[in-house]
């Protein structure tokens, strides 16, 4: 009977033990995990950092553009000394305009070279200090008369936007950033194109300033994060 009860103790304590260890364990592996996350958090935001030089700009800028269309594509805009230049040249059917370093938020194009008329002439009334109405209203005169070379019909326009300010110099993705698409018909109206005025639901394609110079299909991709 001595024998047997000395048995059943040595055994109780030998569960006892390896119950602990098991505790033991299980600590030592969740610890660690929780290190590792962390430091990739801190990675993440470490990779982030302000679009503050001329190279920034333009590689921020060319995200607008079609991947295979960046490495040619002429790149204008205010540079960081806060002057309307060309920050790079190019050879190709686009042009980059970069965001104004100087406005909040971030905002990039790339549109078709046949559309510069119609873009180099909008900047420049708005240098003259006019406001968006007469903008409007004077592209759309010359537009109509001939003056104003609006392009050949479907020229696009790439927008690359968002509120962020910060970009990974790694991928030069700015941080929030999501796209739209402007097609230009000028003139083409909801029955010529088939196209509402108003879009149907979000991510839909509709018509924008429909029988003007600036008539538009407006194409608005739903972000990354949400398909």
């Amino acid at each position: 009977m001595k024998h047997i009860f000395i048995t059943l103790v040595f055994t109780g304590i030998l569960i006892s033990c390896n119950s602990s260890d098991k505790t033991k364990k299980v600590i030592e592996v969740t610890s660690p995990k929780e290190t590792v996350t962390d430091s990739k958090s801190n990675d993440v935001e470490k990779q982030l950092i302000a679009i503050d030089t001329d190279e920034a700009l333009i590689a921020t800028a060319l995200m607008a553009a079609p991947k295979e269309s960046r490495a040619r594509c002429k790149v204008i805009g205010y540079n960081m000394a806060g002057k309307f230049v060309t920050l790079r040249e190019g050879d190709n059917e686009f042009i980059v305009l970069a965001d104004n370093p100087n406005k909040p938020g971030f905002s990039a194009a790339c549109y078709h070279k046949d559309l510069e008329p119609f873009m180099a002439r909008g900047r420049e009334l708005k240098a003259q200090g006019k406001s968006g109405g007469e903008i409007f209203d004077i592209r759309e005169e010359e537009a109509k008369s001939g003056k104003l070379n609006m392009g050949k019909s479907g020229s696009t326009l790439h927008i690359y936007f968002g509120a962020g300010e910060l970009y990974d110099p790694e991928t030069s993705k700015v941080a929030g950033a999501r796209y739209r698409y402007v097609v230009y018909l000028p003139f083409a109206t909801s029955e010529s194109t088939g196209l509402p005025e108003e879009p149907i639901a979000v991510n839909h394609p509709w018509i924008m300033n429909p029988g003007t110079h600036r008539a538009h299909i407006m194409i608005s991709p739903l972000p990354e994060d949400k398909e």
